[in-house]
């Protein structure tokens, strides 16, 4: 039976051949690892996101200036900023990343489903530093490149890979690759529901040297101090950071939890 990730997937190959990614504006951007920024901070190492809307969710937030939200997301300390691009399920933009990127000098991911070299050039065109690439996407072969060589690709242009993975099988394949970090996400992909013992369940059953980032159902730091305890190294977090009446507040009291 498909799941979301096989409608998203599809979905990506029509953006894809409508030129969307072919739009990116060239943009300069610092050279900041979000690796080093992680394994170096000394509180929470919180990634935030930048998004409109969520197939869970819906909208989430509307007529927002991703430069100011960026501004306090870096103000309230955040260790790395997150930014869908994905057009027709999370409203997402390159626009929104290029204006984030004029605004702070954290590393910037780019977050998309990515399927093709393509999209790896706009990222390094737009001014991310890190790209999201999908274990599941090409276990599924939606890519015509094998998971190395996207990865190759995106080390060639200077641009670090965050390999998300789901379950455990994904997972201990995934610290095998040369991915710079391995995400969990908490999110069951066929049925959109967000269990964070996900990231447990999965770092009890392997352990790696690498770096990684929880992703997916952090509301408040209990969840967060939960996840870190499992050994989780890093939290991308999206909607409790967007739906907040104060943003800068709420990220520093992520990044101070204790």
């Amino acid at each position: 039976m498909p799941d979301y990730l096989d409608v998203l997937a599809r979905d990506a190959k029509v953006t894809l051949a409508e030129g969307y990614y072919e739009t990116a504006n060239k943009t300069s951007a610092p050279s900041v690892s979000l690796k080093k920024a992680i394994v170096e901070n000394k509180q929470n190492a919180v990634i935030t996101e930048v998004k409109a809307a969520s197939p869970s969710r819906g909208t989430i937030k509307t007529g927002f200036s991703p430069s100011d939200v960026a501004k306090a997301m870096q103000n309230g300390g955040a260790t790395g900023i997150s930014v869908l691009t994905e057009p027709k399920h999370f409203n997402g933009s390159l626009g929104y990343l290029t204006k984030v990127r004029q605004t702070v000098e954290l590393p910037i991911l780019m977050k998309d489903i990515i399927i093709s070299p393509v999209q790896i050039e706009a990222a390094s065109k737009v001014g991310a530093n890190v790209v999201l690439l999908i274990k599941a996407v090409f276990d599924r072969k939606y890519c015509k490149l094998s998971l190395e060589e996207m990865i190759s690709q995106a080390h060639k242009k200077d641009l670090e890979v965050l390999l998300e993975t789901h379950n455990a099988t994904e997972f201990r394949s995934a610290i095998q690759t040369d991915a710079d970090l391995v995400g969990i996400n908490n999110r069951d992909l066929g049925t959109l529901k967000v269990d964070i013992k996900t990231t447990q369940k999965i770092l009890d059953s392997a352990s790696t040297d690498k770096v990684v980032v929880s992703e997916s159902g952090v509301m408040n730091s209990s969840d967060l101090l939960f996840l870190r305890n499992c050994g989780a190294q890093a939290f991308l977090i999206g909607s409790s950071i967007m739906m907040a009446d104060d943003i800068e507040k709420t990220v520093k009291e992520f990044v101070s939890a204790q």
